[in-house]
């Protein structure tokens, strides 16, 4: 097993680690690990796009305004202003890379989603996402300072404990990953590390996150000992794609920014003016999935409509391309008719809690993306905030380390990994069921509505799987299911039991047994 030292780890391959690493790399040397293919993260998911104030008849005021009562004030003002302001340069940055974004004659073309006041989406089409991720790979693929190495999957971060001179220290010195091509794992050493690993959407059966969306960096850092927040704060996008043959295809919010609306197919009525009549349909997310799953279960029904179809099919196909082709590729013409849409898992809202520099609580150790706990989000991410978090963070990162170098010391010898009580698992099917246990009873238990006793119950099957993945752990050679399938447990258990200590409904967490608000909005802190 080789230690490689570099001077910076970043972890993730995706916005926020890409923006890091390129930032880093003018002055160090950078390793890039990415559990999968280099673009199989969140980010090449995005479809609708990035908000920044670019317009004269829009203000940061009006944004922060808009991204406080999305998050119902469980935001912090400090970080809501730090990223808004910061959004012009992002954009700036990004065009520099040659993101190919949309214009309208010689400005930005800007379109509006849920929950914004004035029109601030700047977007490629409906694929950003993909666009930005082409861009920020091609940079970095490009750059001397920067290796990247694509199907690594992280196992736990190097502390002290692992110290050849064992000093128990929180100092995190880089990660254990395995290299899923040749199944032997490495020691990945650096004076300082970067986590951009992405959220944890995988714990829920329903999930527009990529498969590896498995909260592999925040249950690590918590294991290390970091302080994660907010971790009940589930986002549930309101449109994803009801097809049994299609899993996980999201309707980007866009859809419903430029007029589509939701329809009841069993009434053929519009019923957002039931749930929040003056915004409708352009309600912020958590009061559009709470809806739709509303009338879902009220009327028996398997999917609601979104209908665009009032509008000039050359405009939905100019808007929409990539959801258009796909759409019709399984028989749908969202042109002349409506689109079968359900709630799913969208963004983890909560995190790793760092500071405005990216500072996790173990030195060594900084973080942005969806992986984090920034104040940006609050109780609900409002749309098309989640890529400008990453831009921001994966900068304001990197500023940091490059500020604060000489303060970094070399890293010391490194245990190797240590497989000499192990052998080869004989029973590959406890992964698959535990897999799909803790799947379904997130959604069934921990899902859009909550009561306590679901949670409960939730967290009563983690305690005995706790025990089943731990006995299995300690006796396998580790494969990317296993490691998953500790990270995914682990972080249910944490989202679990930040639930059971909100007793209010706030944002995304909606609790039958304590309906009302509270006067004053509190973060849910948990402390390994």
């Amino acid at each position: 097993m080789a230690t490689r030292p570099y001077d910076v780890l970043v972890i993730g391959s995706g916005a926020a680690g890409l923006t890091a690493a390129l930032a880093l790399a003018q002055e160090h040397r950078v390793l890039v690990l990415a559990k999968g293919a280099l673009n199989s993260g969140s980010t090449a998911w995005a479809q609708g796009g990035i908000a920044a104030v670019l317009d004269a008849g829009d203000t940061f005021e009006n944004h922060i305004r808009d991204t406080m009562i999305a998050g119902a004030g469980l935001n912090r003002q400090e970080t809501v202003e730090f990223v808004i302001e910061r959004a012009p340069q992002a954009i700036e940055r990004l065009r520099e890379l040659g993101v190919p974004f949309n214009t309208e004659g010689p400005n930005l073309h800007l379109t509006r989603e849920g929950g914004h006041s004035h029109r601030r989406i700047v977007h490629v089409d409906d694929a950003t996402g993909w666009a930005v991720q082409a861009a920020l790979l091609k940079a970095a693929e490009e750059h001397p300072n920067i290796t990247l190495l694509p199907n690594h999957t992280c196992i736990d971060f190097i502390t002290g404990r692992h110290e050849v001179r064992y000093s128990g220290s929180g100092r995190v010195w880089g990660v254990y990953a395995l290299d899923t091509l040749t199944g032997r794992v490495e020691a990945h050493v650096a004076h300082v590390t970067v986590l951009a690993s992405g959220g944890a959407g995988r714990c829920y059966l329903f999930s527009t996150a990529p498969r590896g969306a498995t909260g592999d960096g925040i249950a690590m850092a918590w294991r290390a000992g970091a302080r994660v927040g907010n971790m009940e704060m589930m986002q549930f996008h309101p449109t994803c794609l009801y097809n049994l043959e299609v899993k996980n295809f999201l309707i980007t919010e866009a859809v419903r920014g430029e007029g589509g609306r939701l329809i009841n197919p069993r009434t053929g009525k519009r019923f957002m003016e039931f749930y929040d009549p003056e915004r409708l349909e352009l309600a912020p997310r958590d009061i559009v999935a709470r809806a739709i799953d509303s009338e879902i279960k009220r009327f028996g029904l398997d999917y609601v409509h979104l209908d665009i179809s009032h509008k000039p099919a050359d405009f939905v196909t100019g808007h929409f391309p990539t959801i258009h082709e796909k759409l019709l590729s399984l028989g749908i013409d969202m042109t002349t008719g409506p689109i079968p849409v359900v709630p799913a898992q969208h963004y983890t809202c909560g995190g790793v809690m760092i500071d405005l520099d990216g500072r996790t609580d173990l030195p060594g150790l900084y973080a942005a993306g969806e992986c984090t706990e920034s104040g940006l989000h609050g109780a609900n991410r409002l749309a098309s905030n989640s890529l400008l978090e990453c831009f921001v963070f994966g900068d304001a990162a990197a500023r940091h380390i490059l500020a604060n170098w000489d303060s970094f010391e070399a890293p010391p010898p490194i245990c190797p990994w240590d497989e000499s009580r192990v052998t080869d698992s004989d029973e590959e099917v406890v992964i698959k069921q535990n897999w799909t246990e803790i799947r379904r009873f997130m959604w069934n238990y921990v899902g859009i509505v909550r009561t306590t006793k679901r949670l409960e119950r939730a967290q009563h099957r983690i305690k005995l799987l706790n025990g089943e993945v731990n006995e299995y752990y300690a006796h396998f050679r580790v494969s990317t299911d296993l490691i998953e399938l500790r990270n995914l447990l682990q972080s249910a258990d944490l989202i679990v039991r930040s639930a059971l200590k909100r007793h209010e409904s706030r944002g995304l967490h909606y609790i039958l047994d304590y309906p009302d608000t509270n006067q004053s909005p509190t973060d849910t802190v948990l402390v390994p």
